[in-house]
């Protein structure tokens, strides 16, 4: 009989016999990692979890939450983009923005009133006696000699004495926030400057000439028009504010001293402004397009081309005026004999004097 050659057994580590390679068996255990893959965005990262619209797998640092599963960031941002973002009833975008320009505006004021208040000759009481301050408060009739325009803006950032400036950014502060949120930064500041302009307009066209005024109470009294405005569109409880801004307006017409045209022209201005970023409609659900922002472009510029215009007018009434009664006191004095007094002496000398003694603030 032959001998039977029988195979034999090898042990599980030894390697096979051919050359060529065989594929690792999974363990005979149940392997933890299998069904895992590396992240998209970070390889080196396993993860079981994929995103639900692209079945990508994402890591938890990629996974953005959904109602249902996760999304990966390019889902998330493509989204996004397809998804029009809300606007308020003006056309500024929702959202919690900073409200950078009021802080601005109240620093740029405190500013200006530390520079007047430590400058030669003057103090933190009694900042008049500085160049700045007269050459930036508002006085009608130097505006008119000298066709000095920009007193109607830089006015409305000077303030006389520490209680003046406390009370406007004070409430600068408490209504500019919010207004700015729903306006958008740059309705918000259109509303304040043309509410300050529209404060100095009215002071040179039915003010006292020499009566030099100073404050940000017009600009403030323009942001109190349009709170009333957008809060009664809008359907708020208007309340509170409608008290907040009657008092104000008692205070402005018993307390003597106050600026009662910066104030009124301000909140009239204010109040107009406020109509034009409307669209001129009091209708809360009209939408959004870029019609509206025509019309609130072209009624903004509107806006200020008219007082523009009523400034240009009067300055130029005021020049001839002071012309007239500086020639018949020239004449007189030559009649007399005592010389011609010179032109610029007689204008300046009273700007100078009055900017001592300001009895009109805003």
């Amino acid at each position: 009989m032959q001998q039977a050659h029988l195979p034999v057994a090898r042990a599980p580590t030894d390697p096979p016999e051919s050359d060529d390679m065989q594929p690792t068996q999974p363990p005979a255990g149940p392997d933890p990692y299998y069904g895992f893959a590396g992240c998209y965005r970070h390889p080196d990262r396993l993860t079981g979890v994929r995103c639900i619209r692209c079945n990508r797998p994402i890591c938890p640092e990629c996974q953005r939450q959904a109602s249902v599963g996760f999304h990966c960031p390019d889902d998330v941002r493509a989204g996004a983009a397809t998804v029009r973002r809300g606007r308020t009833v003006v056309g500024a975008p929702v959202g919690s923005q900073v409200p950078y320009i009021t802080w601005a505006l109240i620093a740029l004021n405190v500013l200006i009133y530390l520079v007047t208040g430590l400058g030669p000759g003057s103090s933190l009481i009694d900042n008049t006696n500085t160049e700045l301050f007269r050459d930036w408060e508002l006085v009608p009739n130097v505006v008119g000699f000298r066709h000095d325009y920009l007193r109607l803006v830089t006015a409305a950032f000077l303030h006389l004495g520490p209680l003046h400036i406390f009370l406007n950014m004070f409430a600068l502060l408490a209504i500019g926030p919010p207004l700015e949120r729903v306006m958008g930064w740059w309705r918000y500041l259109a509303v304040y400057l043309l509410g300050a302009l529209g404060g100095s307009v009215a002071i040179l066209l039915f003010g006292d000439v020499r009566q030099p005024v100073v404050g940000a109470s017009g600009a403030i009294f323009g942001l109190f028009a349009a709170a009333l405005v957008l809060s009664r569109l809008v359907g708020f409880n208007t309340r509170a504010l409608t008290i907040t801004i009657g008092l104000n307006f008692v205070f402005t017409f018993s307390v003597p001293g106050i600026s009662k045209l910066g104030h009124v022209g301000g909140f009239v201005l204010g109040g107009l402004a406020s109509l034009a970023l409307l669209g001129w409609s009091l209708n809360s659900r009209k939408p959004w397009n870029d019609r509206l922002r025509t019309i609130q472009l072209v009624s903004l510029a509107g806006l200020l081309a008219v007082l523009v215009a009523l400034a240009l007018w009067r300055t130029e009434q005021l020049h001839d005026q002071l012309l007239r009664e500086l020639n018949a006191v020239n004449a007189v004095s030559s009649h007399v004999g005592s010389g011609n007094l010179p032109l610029s002496t007689g204008v300046d000398a009273a700007g100078e004097n009055y900017s001592r003694v300001i009895t009109g603030v805003e």
